[in-house]
């Protein structure tokens, strides 16, 4: 019976600490924060992973990459994840729309589509790419051909539009009240109606592209105001740029204008920045003090005036160094081809290099303006090897060096070189010089001290006779006081022997009269 009792109790001791266990576990699980997996991007190839780029984009989540193999797709593909879309190869690699609707819609955010040919789109109002409202997109090396509308953006902000070639469209790229978008270095040629056309949108930047030989504007802007346009070169166009309908304070500078027409405008903008205007190809003014701009502004209207025009071609090139983009821009009437940063393997030197060539019986000069924080140490520039001495323009600042320097008609290779070992020679330099004017100081400080040391000794000298002077004066003094010493010595021994007498004779006398006395009292008592 005690055995039996004894396994009830162990049993239900068992359950018991079992059945804590059991709530401490579950207490264990709710205190436990499950963390999502997050799937990795993923990448879909068409066709071996979907028939169809549509197909792909369907099947993606926000994140993936669909990449596209060589070949043409007769689709009309929507975006509408933040996925990556990228061809295999931009000349191979083609989006058909088979001249219906658009050929690439995106509508999401974050949308990257980048190395396709994409081509014939539907006309008005379709599009080769389109953008409806979204943000934060990147189209870039593409091919865009034989659309209406290549690269359009409807209410969309923040986009960047770059590296694409575009010709034969309607309008090559066109914004739609959209803003804070970036427009850069695409080529837009051949057969566009308007290369680039912004109607109703600010604050967008349009740079470093090339349009050339579209058959009305290089640029044509409408009711769109705030907008930057810099750095483009605009050539062989019928207008170069058309401003209406209050496209007002646009900043427009470092272009190349050479149209049938340069500007055609009925709005008030800024035509230079930061010292530097635009390179008109039909201006005629002089560059008398020899800075690489125009004495005389370039009269667009009343109201438009260049009042910095280039007297060359303008040109930026990228130096890439340390993960580092820096631009090295390049103003000249020359032709300037071939260039190229280095540095020098055993030196340490920073080299800009590049060719300039030069019209027959003309005088070339380029206007060189260099990141400091490319090229910080002092600058040599050679002309086919032979040194030359550059002007440093007063527009340099803590961010950028100026040069401006000269040579004659023929080809060149320049280079200018940004010695750290010159930097150095120059340093030792100034601090021999510093040494120099300190020793200078020194034997200056030296000489005025012995100068002054003679004036000091000639008052010595002078201090020193009139010492002895003294002295001469003071022994005198000295003497004539131990003579009257000596005197008065003498009158008090005088003195002294006079009082003694008189006093030995007033005794003698006072024992004389005590005497005298005393013998007549006696002789007056004996009579008594």
């Amino acid at each position: 019976m005690l055995k039996e009792e004894s396994v009830i109790k162990l049993k239900k001791a068992i359950s018991i600490s079992f059945t804590i266990l059991c709530l401490f576990f579950i207490l264990f699980l709710m205190e436990c924060k499950i963390k999502p997996v997050k799937a990795e991007p993923k990448t879909w190839i068409v066709p071996d992973d979907c028939p169809t780029i549509q197909e792909a984009i369907n099947n993606a989540n926000s994140g993936d990459t669909v990449f596209v193999h060589k070949g043409t797709y007769y689709e009309h593909v929507v975006v509408n994840k933040s996925v990556s879309l990228i061809g295999e190869d931009r000349d191979s690699t083609i989006i058909d729309g088979n001249e219906t609707e658009n050929v690439i819609t995106i509508r999401a955010n974050s949308v990257s589509v980048k190395s396709f040919i994409v081509r014939k789109s539907g006309m008005y109002p379709y599009s080769g790419i389109r953008v409806e409202p979204s943000s934060g997109n990147v189209i870039s090396h593409n091919k865009i051909t034989d659309n209406y509308e290549g690269i359009s953006l409807y209410y969309s902000s923040n986009n960047v539009i770059s590296g694409n070639t575009i010709s034969n469209n309607y309008y090559g790229i066109s914004l739609y009240s959209s803003s804070n978008n970036v427009v850069s270095g695409n080529i837009i040629f051949s057969n566009n109606y308007d290369g680039i056309f912004l109607y109703s949108s600010s604050n967008n930047v349009v740079s470093r592209n090339f349009i050339l030989r579209n058959n009305l504007d290089g640029i044509s802007l409408y009711y769109s105001s705030s907008n930057v346009i810099c750095g483009n070169t605009i050539s062989n166009n019928y207008y170069g740029i058309s401003l209406a309908l209050l496209s007002n304070n646009n900043t427009i500078y470092r272009n190349n204008f050479n149209n049938t027409d340069q500007v055609w405008s009925d709005s008030t903008n800024v035509w230079n920045y930061s010292d530097e205007g635009n390179y008109w190809s039909d201006y005629i003014g002089q560059d008398l003090n020899g800075d690489g701009i125009g004495d005389d502004p370039y009269v667009i209207d009343e109201n438009n005036l260049d009042n910095r025009p280039l007297m060359g071609i303008f040109s930026d090139f990228d130096v890439t160094l340390e993960r580092e983009t820096y631009h090295v821009t390049i103003i000249s009437n020359s032709t300037i081809s071939d260039f190229r940063f280095e540095i020098g393997t055993e030196t340490g030197n920073k080299i800009i290099r590049f060719n300039a060539t030069c019209e027959d019986d003309s005088v070339g000069f380029s206007r060189v303006t260099i990141p400091i924080e490319l090229m910080k140490y002092p600058y040599i520039v050679l002309v086919d090897g032979r040194e030359v001495i550059p002007t440093l323009l007063n527009v340099s600042d803590e961010t950028n060096v100026c040069l401006y320097f000269t040579y004659f008609n023929k080809n060149y290779t320049i280079k200018i070189i940004s010695s750290e070992t010159l930097h150095l020679y120059y340093e030792l330099l100034a601090k021999y010089f510093e040494l120099e004017k300190y020793l200078y100081n020194l034997n200056e400080t030296y000489y005025d001290l012995l100068n002054h040391y003679g004036i000091l000794l000639g008052n010595y000298s002078m201090l020193l006779e009139s010492f002895d002077a003294m002295n001469v004066s003071y022994q005198k003094h000295l003497s004539d006081y131990s003579e009257q010493i000596q005197n008065i010595r003498n009158l008090i021994y005088i003195f002294a022997a006079t009082t003694a007498i008189f006093i030995i004779i007033t005794v003698y006398l006072s024992k004389l009269a005590h005497a005298g006395i005393t013998t007549k009292t006696k002789v007056i008592e004996e009579e008594k």
